[in-house]
C-alpha cells in the first residue's frame, strides 16, 4: 500500500481552492506585499489565482496540469526580498492554522515553500 500524496492528505482540489482563497486576500492586503497586485485587473488576478491553484495541485501530487512558467521566471525582476519572503511564509502559516492543517501536512507545506525560496527571492 503506497503512502498518500500531500495533495490527498490535504484534502484535494477543493481544499487547495479554499486555501488559496484564504491566502491571496491576506497577501493583497499586506502593506508591503500588496504592491505586487496593484494595477492588476480582476481578470489578471483571477488568472494568477487559477495558476496558483494548478501549480499547488500539481506540485503536491494531484492530477492538475500546470501550464504556467516556472517559479524563477515567474518572479524574476520583481524585487522580492527576504522581508517579502518572511511575510509571505507567515501569511501561509496563518492560513494553514486558520484551516486547521496539522503536522505532518503543515510541516510538509512549509518545507515545500522553503524549497522554492532560492527561485523566488532576489
Amino acid at each position: 500500500m503506497s503512502e498518500k500524496s500531500l495533495y490527498e492528505r490535504l484534502g484535494g482540489y477543493d481544499v487547495l481552492v479554499i486555501a488559496v482563497d484564504n491566502i491571496l486576500p491576506r497577501l493583497m492586503a499586506d502593506e508591503k506585499l500588496g504592491r505586487f497586485w496593484q494595477n492588476r485587473s480582476k481578470d489578471g488576478i483571477a488568472r494568477e489565482r487559477q495558476l496558483l491553484i494548478d501549480y499547488l495541485a500539481n506540485a503536491s501530487g494531484g492530477n492538475m496540469y500546470y501550464t504556467g512558467r516556472d517559479m524563477k521566471v515567474s518572479h524574476e525582476g520583481m524585487g522580492i526580498d527576504e522581508e517579502d519572503w518572511s511575510r509571505f511564509v507567515n501569511h501561509v502559516a496563518e492560513a494553514l492554522d486558520h484551516l486547521g492543517v496539522q503536522d505532518p501536512e503543515r510541516a510538509d507545506v512549509l518545507g515545500f515553500m522553503d524549497s522554492l525560496k532560492a527561485e523566488i527571492v532576489d
